[in-house]
């Protein structure tokens, strides 16, 4: 290939990449997520195969995607698991630990409702509620706990996402697993109490109607009530743990 075919090349292969990056910084393609076969990504960028190919090395030398021989391409975890370790010691072994990730939560899932509320398409709309829904099927069904957590927490990220602030999404993810460890809490330890489930899915009703209806105010307020009810209620467990503690030591005598 001659210089002059190189420089025309080289800008097409830049645009590919940057292409790809704001689909990822949109959560489009999400961390490990396979990327689309390359006949398939080469007709929705309208490159050729070359482009393509360049694009895609210079994703790879930035870290951005993974290559697996036979697999195909995925997007790179963009955060070293690493990194929230030694949180996730903690939240295992301090009790104050679960208490500040929600005061993080609220302060993060309140602003991100709010946004959503005011940028959210109907597209947004769509898989908020559809996330709902599925949360809905789960609890009528009877499913383990670690499955609604984990659907709880998708419906959460859903009206993270429709924010449209990648810098928002991407803080949220960074403690993705610490975020999921705060609902297995809440779904482990409060949703066997019926009174306790059907508080918490009122506050989700009421947070996914306020965005999907573009209320920022109202949808700021269902999040902050939704994250400050979960904490007073494990507030009001606790304590009447401790009540039954000392009652059965008195009982024993102790």
């Amino acid at each position: 290939m001659n210089t002059s075919q190189t420089k025309r090349a080289a800008p097409t292969a830049d645009v590919v990449a940057r292409r790809i990056e704001t689909l990822i910084m949109d959560s489009v393609l999400k961390p490990g997520q396979a990327l689309p076969s390359e006949r398939l990504l080469t007709q929705r960028l309208a490159v050729s195969r070359s482009a393509l190919r360049e694009g895609m090395q210079l994703l790879r030398a930035r870290g951005l995607i993974e290559t697996q021989h036979g697999k195909g391409s995925f997007v790179a975890n963009l955060v070293q698991s690493a990194a929230s370790r030694p949180l996730e010691h903690l939240l295992q072994q301090q009790e104050r630990t679960l208490y500040d990730l929600l005061e993080v939560r609220e302060l993060l899932e309140s602003e991100a409702a709010r946004l959503a509320a005011s940028r959210g398409t109907e597209a947004d709309h769509i898989l908020i509620r559809r996330r709902f829904q599925e949360l809905e099927e789960l609890h009528a069904q009877d499913c383990p706990p670690e499955d609604i957590a984990r659907a709880d927490h998708a419906f959460h990220l859903a009206i993270c996402e429709a924010s449209h602030n990648p810098v928002l999404v991407h803080m949220i993810s960074l403690f993705n697993e610490l975020m999921l460890s705060t609902v297995r809490v809440s779904v482990q330890h409060l949703y066997p109490n019926q009174s306790s489930k059907r508080q918490l899915d009122r506050q989700h009703a009421r947070l996914c109607n306020a965005v999907t209806q573009g209320q920022p105010d109202q949808a700021r307020r269902a999040a902050r009530e939704h994250i400050d009810g979960i904490r007073k209620q494990l507030r009001e467990l606790e304590a009447r743990q401790e009540r039954s503690e000392h009652a059965r030591q008195r009982l024993n005598g102790l």
